[in-house]
Order: C-alpha cells, then structure tokens, then sequence
C-alpha cells in the first residue's frame, strides 16, 4: 500500500501537467487595414482596425489603428492594405491578437 501512493502522486502530478501545457500558437502573416475604410466593415462606426484571414474580415482587440503610424497617411491604413504577422485568436466574432508586427511594405 506504501508503495501504490506514490505512483497515484506521480500519475497526478503528470496529468496535472499536461493539462497546463497550452498548444503554443504560431504566428500567421494577415491582411491588415480600416476595417471601414478598406475592408467595407459596417458594423461599427469611425475607423477600427481589422484583420482579413481566410477571406473573412474581423476587428481586433488588443491593439488599435493609431498604435501602428497615422493611419490616415498615404501608407496608413485608411488608405492601404498592409501585412501583419500576429498571434491571436477569434472570439465572438473579433480577432483577440496576442502579438501584433506590422510588415514593411514591398516596393
């Protein structure tokens, strides 16, 4: 009996581990512009940023427009259709970015 509790704790304590583990998300490459402006989004009034994966457009939470340049600039994003890499994920139907770099554009 000694010895079966401390295979039970083991057994435990890896299952407990496993479940901690979360699948690490790899970053993806996105469109990014106005979700208003560029993406034709009417949802929602003004200017919000948006990510275009898969064909299908969704507005991000966790950075906004004005955080990446003035978007009203000729590169900006009322203006232009840019690239992203980001990390995130969709909920109620907006993308949740965890990490968020804007691409340079190509010439």
């Amino acid at each position: 009996m000694k010895k079966i509790i401390p295979i039970i704790a083991f057994f435990f304590c890896v299952t407990l581990q496993a479940q901690d583990k979360k699948t690490e998300q790899k970053p993806q490459v996105v469109e990014v512009s106005c979700g208003q402006c560029q993406f034709g989004m009417q949802s929602k009034k003004g200017c919000d940023l948006a990510v275009r994966i898969d064909g299908k457009t969704y507005f991000v939470d966790g950075t906004k427009l004005d955080d990446h340049g003035d978007a009203h600039a000729e590169d900006g994003f009322c203006n232009a259709v840019r690239k992203a890499e980001v990390v995130g994920e969709i909920k109620d139907d907006k993308f949740v970015v965890s990490y968020f770099k804007l691409l340079p554009q190509k010439e």
